[in-house]
């Protein structure tokens, strides 16, 4: 997809509610920004100065299309090019559960960033369980699509592990926003359980 936006974009909604914690002229880091589409409605509305770190050599090229400003390379190798507190935030999208090492990375994201805004699948929904229970097998779904033996997904974890990290890490959990699929906000409680996707804004403890 072009910058001239020929084809329309569809609308996410986790995009939405990680922009409203977004405050206007941040300087941002997108951690597997893919094509840019997030960095690009951040810069659109709320005129944040965006740069990415994609290893997809096509995504990266897709965000310069974009007129995203994006390096094409393994995002730990990137964020060391940056001195502390670079950004006012730093974002992982949908891509913690396949990184090697979690927590590192997080510390990483923490060190260049202000504040870190993170998301994942929670791999305690209810679905998720019910599945992997009648089946026997690896769940698969809309968040999780991928074959046990074809996933980029080394590291998944629940809602309540996540929290559990944050505890042993110091981290403050500034917010937390969950969403239960396709595409509906829920309220905080059970969402280990009635979540699918958790967003949690993460900023060392003062």
């Amino acid at each position: 997809m072009s910058s001239n936006h020929q084809q329309p974009t569809k609308r996410r909604l986790d995009y939405d509610l990680i922009e409203r914690l977004v405050p206007a002229g941040s300087r941002v880091l997108d951690l597997g920004c893919g094509d840019g589409q997030l960095l690009e409605l951040l810069a659109a509305r709320k005129g944040c100065q965006g740069h990415g770190i994609d290893i997809n050599e096509q995504a990266v090229l897709e965000c310069i299309r974009r007129g995203v400003a994006a390096y094409h390379g393994d995002m730990m190798e990137g964020m060391s090019f940056y001195q502390d507190h670079t950004f006012d935030l730093v974002i992982l999208s949908q891509t913690l559960q396949q990184t090697a090492n979690p927590v590192q990375v997080i510390r990483e994201m923490l060190r260049v960033g202000e504040t870190a805004i993170i998301s994942f699948p929670n791999f305690g929904y209810w679905r998720v369980r019910f599945q992997l229970l009648l089946t026997g097998r690896m769940p698969r779904n809309a968040l999780l699509p991928y074959s046990w033996y074809s996933t980029p997904n080394v590291h998944l974890c629940t809602i309540s592990d996540f929290r559990a990290l944050c505890e042993q890490e110091q981290l403050e959990r500034v917010h937390e926003i969950f969403l239960a699929p396709p595409s509906r906000q829920i309220s905080e409680l059970g969402a280990n359980w009635r979540a699918g996707l958790a967003i949690f804004q993460l900023r060392r403890k003062r």
